[in-house]
């Protein structure tokens, strides 16, 4: 039995941080970083189930197309994705009664809808990435026991070869999507390596009153090559969500709406209309799996 101090519970029973118990989660889970966005799925929804609001977190679970779907927001940033993906799991795959695992394994579809800035001028503002895998900037992933065939070892070392980050920085590593969301949702986007970055700034080679330590770090990954793989965006989820995943075993697919190109400097300020059509592709998508 795993410890209250390791295990929260709501009071009712439900999961600390996203109050949903297994039962109120769907196999197809869809994460987005704005608790507002989940508001754009509800009119498409045939019904609607549930929804629950805690902190940053926004979930409602309902039918779309005749398939169950949960839309659940996560906020930003890989800190975030780890209580997430986690309590998701949780939420599956323990009897939260007895804090035992189940004899079971459920296996989920996470698929996260986003935002991203484009480090290649071939993809434009208004286009859509998927990340076929993702480079982890943040080091989060350090610090699960894994072993080197759980990840994607050889890009991993091609890519701190390339990189020759500092030793005061956390050893990056790459974590895989899922082929068959790939194939069945996100056939005609753009594919490629998705940079995970544990900030904004300066994470992102941005200056504003403070200096980056690492020059031009859009530089290094835009140059990075391995095998015809090449980085074409920068966000701040998609390594924890593939990585987690991974580890858990839960199928993962990161698709991203392109606002900001930094080789052109261009930003796309009004791209609620195309997260709208991203929104409703996805789904109808996700509602023919």
């Amino acid at each position: 039995m795993i410890k209250e101090s390791e295990l929260v519970l709501a009071g009712d029973g439900s999961l600390y941080h996203i109050h949903l118990k297994g039962e109120q989660i769907a196999d197809n889970v869809v994460l987005v970083g704005d608790p507002q966005r989940v508001n754009m799925f509800k009119p498409l929804f045939d019904s609607l189930e549930l929804e629950v609001e805690n902190r940053e977190i926004h979930a409602i679970t309902g039918t779309y197309n005749k398939k169950r779907i949960t839309v659940l927001s996560t906020g930003m940033g890989t800190d975030n994705i780890d209580i997430i993906v986690n309590e998701i799991d949780a939420a599956v795959n323990m009897d939260l009664e007895t804090r035992t695992p189940k004899s079971t394994h459920r296996s989920l579809n996470l698929i996260r809808i986003g935002t991203s800035g484009a480090l290649h001028a071939h993809t434009p503002v208004g286009s859509i990435v998927a990340s076929e895998y993702a480079i982890g900037l943040d080091g989060l992933l350090n610090f699960y026991k894994h072993t080197p065939d759980m990840f994607e070892e050889d890009i991993t070392t091609a890519f701190c070869n390339h990189a020759k980050f500092d030793s005061c920085f956390a050893r990056p590593y790459i974590a895989k999507g899922d082929k068959n969301l790939i194939d069945k949702i996100a056939f005609d986007c753009h594919k490629g390596i998705t940079a995970t970055a544990p900030g904004f700034y300066a994470p992102q080679g941005r200056e504003v009153r403070l200096e980056t330590a690492i020059n031009d770090i859009n530089g290094i990954l835009k140059t990075f090559d391995f095998d015809g793989n090449k980085v074409l965006n920068f966000e701040m989820e998609t390594s924890a969500i593939y990585g987690l995943s991974k580890l858990l075993g839960h199928n993962a697919l990161t698709v991203c709406l392109i606002i900001a190109n930094r080789e052109s400097g261009t930003f796309l300020n009004n791209y609620k209309p195309n997260m709208q059509q991203l929104i409703e592709q996805t789904l109808y998508r996700i509602s023919c799996l």
